[in-house]
């Protein structure tokens, strides 16, 4: 069975999901891939995991670097765990761009090289966000690009942590011709 609670940030309503003991999801309500992971059977329920994890959010959302990661489970292929386990070691306050994480997914698999959109693909589908933080990551060319939860809350994670984003670039959404 599978758990579900929600918590009210100041950048929009996050949903979060639980195996009745780990954080299993954490999304923005309507984000891209939303509820990917959860199960069409869940009830919504108070548990410790959530406690935890509101309170964990509580010091993120204040500019507080949380002093404890409450427990997570992840459940998919190994590449998105590889890519996965990544994005929990970006320091706070730190970006990484895409082509960083292929570079070091290569290394770790003993490979020349690895697709950035591959790595783009396993970072947007992360299960867990803001927790394990796939709004570090920026396209190569320093684009703020590539938010399931959009980029304008991928801004204010962002500027939380103090990263001047004006030194990056939005890119224009293309039109058809």
């Amino acid at each position: 069975m599978q758990y579900t609670a929600t918590y009210q940030s100041p950048i929009g309503r996050i949903t979060m999901a639980s195996d009745g003991q780990n954080l299993s999801g954490l999304w923005f309500d309507g984000q891209k891939y939303f509820a990917d992971t959860l199960s069409t059977e869940h009830e919504f329920k108070d548990l410790l995991i959530f406690e935890q994890t509101k309170r964990w959010l509580d010091l993120y959302f204040q500019g507080n670097v949380p002093d404890f990661t409450p427990s997570l489970y992840l459940k998919s292929s190994p590449f998105r765990l590889a890519v996965w386990d990544i994005l929990k070691q970006i320091p706070y306050g730190k970006i990484i761009t895409y082509g960083e994480i292929a570079d070091l997914i290569a290394k770790k698999q003993g490979v020349k090289t690895m697709s950035a959109q591959a790595v783009g693909g396993a970072v947007g589908h992360n299960p867990i966000s803001i927790i394990i933080p796939c709004h570090r990551v920026i396209g190569s060319n320093g684009s703020l690009t590539g938010y399931a939860g959009g980029l304008d809350k991928k801004i204010s994670l962002l500027t939380i942590e103090k990263v001047d984003v004006r030194k990056f670039f939005i890119p224009k959404k293309r039109t058809a011709l």
